[in-house]
């Protein structure tokens, strides 16, 4: 199995600032390109790849839209994601997944945004540049949604399920990639299951022209 971790970078880890511990997951089809802040401390993990904190419902949230089944994704006896379908399901679906921010220091000992102090941001346009396809960059928190509002000079931060376009940015097409701005998969988050799964299933119906996804 491919490893995602980035151990050059988790070596770099010094004097309180964490390097990202994953590798860019960049599908050469991919049309969405999720970028969350950075990813929880290692503690919390339960698999090697993005959203591995297990009470978050990021891949509950896929698996409901997709397969019509929340735990599609999860290994409930073991506590763990099935990170081997996951990557398969994304490689397939074109998404492709990193973060905002390469380089953090954590001002508290937990996983909140709000506590994380951005050092290194990504070059999120050279993501883009290896994403021909793309249509979109998702962000699901605030910390995120304005770490690439201010790196892409996006003037209008925008707000929970709604999208702008990111001035001069476009794909191979010539469509100008959209930034959409969906509710966090964490469970902190004020918002129902339900409610989410409505939301992200809008979002990838429409970015990924997919003729009808299971309810």
């Amino acid at each position: 199995m491919t490893s995602y971790l980035n151990t050059e970078n988790i070596a770099r880890n010094k004097d309180g600032v964490e390097y990202h511990p994953l590798r860019p997951f960049l599908p050469s089809n991919a049309k969405v390109l999720f970028l969350g802040s950075f990813p929880p401390q290692r503690k919390r993990w339960c698999m090697d790849f993005y959203y591995p904190n297990f009470i978050n419902d990021h891949w509950r949230i896929e698996g409901q839209i997709f397969f019509g089944d929340k735990n599609h994704f999860v290994d409930i006896e073991a506590k763990r994601f099935k990170i081997d379908e996951i990557v398969a399901f994304c490689q397939e679906k074109g998404l492709a997944f990193f973060d905002t921010s390469t380089a953090i220091r954590r001002l508290q000992d937990n996983a909140s945004d709000k506590f994380l102090e951005v050092v290194e941001p990504t070059d999120i346009r050279g993501l883009l540049h290896q994403l021909p396809q793309c249509r979109a960059i998702v962000t699901t928190g605030e910390k995120a949604t304005e770490t690439i509002c201010t790196s892409l000079a996006i003037p209008t931060i925008p707000k929970v399920n709604s999208s702008v376009a990111i001035p001069d940015t476009y794909n191979k097409d010539g469509d100008q990639i959209l930034l959409c701005r969906l509710p966090s998969s964490s469970r902190a988050y004020p918002l129902s299951f339900d409610k989410k799964v409505e939301a992200y299933q809008q979002m990838l119906m429409q970015i990924l022209d997919e003729s009808k996804i299971d309810d």
